[in-house]
């Protein structure tokens, strides 16, 4: 009988750190002024995705799409830039529940991170296709436009996330 009451109390436990990855992430992301803020959604934050990151490289692929789906509901209902119902669920829930990517990568976090970034980038560049190609400049394809309005956070955002993942785990390797 004890395996069942281990196996309550380590999925508590993943529960419990769950609520707190999403309340960091929220103080990262949504409470703290961002470094850099763009007019039509994204952001350079302080490192507001370490958490979901180091979440499921801890508790692997589908915990992590789970807690970054949460997230990404939070984030929404916190003040989300909402023009259409299929561009909130792909640039919120859908978006940061690919960060749980990174969970497929344990061994290797850092291509994790890249991993993650790059699924919240696809969700990011779709929407910016199918419902920001209003904002491109005149005569410029709406897809290249999305590339380089998304790509311009995010490479910056993996590259915060990358380095402070990368001495997380020089201090605190994951067993």
């Amino acid at each position: 009988m004890t395996e069942g009451k281990e196996y309550i109390g380590t999925r508590t436990r993943m529960i419990a750190e769950g609520a707190v990855t999403v309340a960091l992430s929220v103080i990262l992301k949504d409470i703290l002024p961002p470094i850099i803020s763009l007019p039509q959604g994204g952001s350079v934050s302080a490192a507001g995705m370490v958490p979901l990151f180091w979440f499921s490289l801890r508790h692997g692929l589908r915990a992590g799409l789970e807690i970054g789906l949460v997230y990404g509901l939070v984030h929404m209902a916190l003040g989300g830039y909402l023009v259409n119902p299929v561009q909130a669920i792909l640039d919120y829930p859908l978006a940061y529940a690919a960060l749980g990517l990174s969970g497929l990568f344990r061994k290797y976090p850092v291509v994790g991170v890249g991993a993650g970034v790059l699924g919240r980038f696809i969700c990011h560049f779709i929407s910016g296709i199918l419902f920001f190609a209003i904002y491109a400049p005149e005569g410029m394809n709406p897809a290249l436009y999305s590339a380089i309005y998304n790509g311009s956070y995010l490479a910056i955002e993996f590259i915060i996330s990358s380095l402070i993942i990368y001495i997380l785990m020089r201090k605190f390797p994951i067993k």
